[in-house]
């Protein structure tokens, strides 16, 4: 007999959701086959059996089970050491008592089943009543990685003390580089050359001026980060995940843009592997590429950081005393004020405005 066991995630992970089974209880299975789908907030794993037997299930789908919990069992085929799969689950061993909450893995009430009464009929046009009426809602369930999503953010507000700081930059300078080397830099290497690798830069440079914020709080000691992975948050069809790149102060701005390319197309298709999510040290996340003009991001634990890029805007601006026209960027810094104090954020995010301006890498 052999355990199946929820595996341990790394960093900040605590617990996984159980997506989906693909085999049923008491189905036999071959060493190999794939079982089981867990999701977290950054990624989703397939589970494969380690050997032949019969599978029995003890964590439902849509159950949170946190690391190294066992979430099923293989049986012999011969069923000489194992429960029946006819067996209720109430009845079975379980890592831990009582049926698991989607969410926070303790028991759950089941709600009542309620019959209808003309009580709870709603009104519809002209007066109508039952099932002459429109709807007034739809009720459906949250998938599992978006519970465990929303379990996350609330988790992340509550551990961390988290201010937001805004600025502004002027667009133009970098713009122009693109207009100007754009098509030569698509010849040459493949790819774009996209605004997030100037922001790379400029972060990057930012870190380096202000330490604080490449650091994080680990009980009562300050654990300063001396490399530079930086998390890029991009939108997936099942939510958000940022995974890292990996020592941008080693890199140009060419293999800045062909890496990012690569993993968004990993994120895009779910092919993101663990080591691609984990280790970073400060988040970027661009809302403008959705249209956002302005936004309050949250961080990404155990970060203390994060730059929240939007739309390009042009905007009056004040040059040399006139009036004149300008694409402008709102920038805001989300960051942990128990360990950044407010005069820091500034110069970090003054550091950026003040390198996206004055773009000097190597293209």
């Amino acid at each position: 007999m052999s355990d199946i066991l929820t595996p341990n995630f790394g960093e900040s992970i605590t617990s996984a959701t159980v997506a989906a089974w693909h085999k049923n209880a008491g189905d036999p299975v071959a060493k190999g086959d794939t079982l089981v789908t867990l999701e977290t907030d950054k990624v989703s794993t397939d589970l494969e059996a380690d050997e032949s037997g019969v599978l029995e299930i003890l964590v439902p789908e849509g159950a949170e089970a946190p690391i190294g919990a066992v979430l099923g069992r293989i049986s012999p085929l011969d069923g000489s050491s194992a429960a029946p799969p006819s067996v209720p689950l109430e009845t079975r061993e379980k890592p831990v008592s009582g049926p698991y909450s989607p969410v926070t893995g303790a028991p759950e009430q089941k709600p009542e089943k309620k019959t209808s009464s003309p009580d709870q009929t709603t009104s519809g046009k002209n007066g109508k009543t039952g099932k002459e009426a429109s709807p007034r809602f739809i009720r459906k369930p949250m998938s599992p990685l978006r519970r465990t999503i929303a379990a996350r953010l609330v988790e992340a507000q509550h551990q961390a003390a988290i201010l937001t700081t805004f600025n502004e930059c002027d667009m133009s300078s970098v713009m122009e580089l693109r207009k100007q080397f754009n098509a030569a830099y698509r010849e040459r290497y493949g790819t774009k050359l996209g605004f997030m690798s100037f922001f790379i830069k400029a972060v990057v440079k930012a870190l380096q001026e202000v330490p604080q914020v490449n650091a994080r709080i680990d009980g009562t000691d300050i654990v300063e980060n001396l490399y530079y992975d930086i998390s890029i948050a991009i939108g997936t069809d099942k939510g958000l995940v940022a995974p890292v790149l990996r020592d941008c102060d080693r890199k140009t701005l060419p293999e800045l843009e062909l890496e990012l390319a690569s993993l968004a197309e990993k994120a895009r298709r779910g092919n993101l592997s663990m080591q691609d999510l984990q280790g970073g040290c400060f988040t970027i996340s661009n809302g403008g590429t959705y249209g956002s003009l302005l936004s309050t991001p949250i961080l990404n634990p155990p970060q203390s950081g994060i730059l929240g890029m939007h739309a390009i805007q042009e905007r009056p601006v004040v040059r040399d005393g006139q009036i004149i026209a300008r694409p402008m960027m709102y920038l805001a810094l989300s960051y942990d004020h128990r360990l950044v104090d407010g005069k820091q954020a500034e110069q970090f995010l003054i550091t950026v405005k003040n390198a996206v301006e004055n773009p000097m890498f190597e293209l």
